[in-house]
């Protein structure tokens, strides 16, 4: 599959295409660290799906795990890495080409004196 003008399409990261690991990275990209209850809230899933989620990025190296004690529970807390800030950025740069080619294209597409 090439691109409108004859390229590659935007490379989309397979790892980040998926909307939970989206948000959860894109909530990362704007702090330190946060802990799994707050993940879980802000992305609205089950601790099992946010489990599953953190442990696949954390197989690409996207993201890093720390486990430890608050008091005395148990607690996780995740970041997000180098190598997941720089996919992240990438996959939102390939998103933002895929809208300004369908901006071009629909502009191109506009009869003469539509005044839209």
């Amino acid at each position: 599959m090439t691109g409108p003008m004859g390229g590659a399409p935007p490379a989309l990261d397979r790892e980040l295409h998926h909307p939970t690991r989206l948000a959860l990275a894109a909530y990362l990209s704007a702090c330190g660290e946060a802990e799994f209850a707050v993940l879980r809230d802000y992305c609205q899933v089950s601790d099992s799906t946010l489990s599953k989620t953190l442990s696949a990025l954390e197989k690409t190296g996207y993201v890093s795990i720390r486990k430890g004690h608050l008091g005395k529970r148990p607690r996780t807390w995740a970041a997000l890495t180098l190598t997941g800030r720089r996919a992240l950025d990438r996959h939102l740069a390939a998103l933002e080409e895929i809208a300004a080619t369908a901006r071009r294209a629909a502009e191109a597409s506009e009869p003469e004196g539509s005044g839209s």
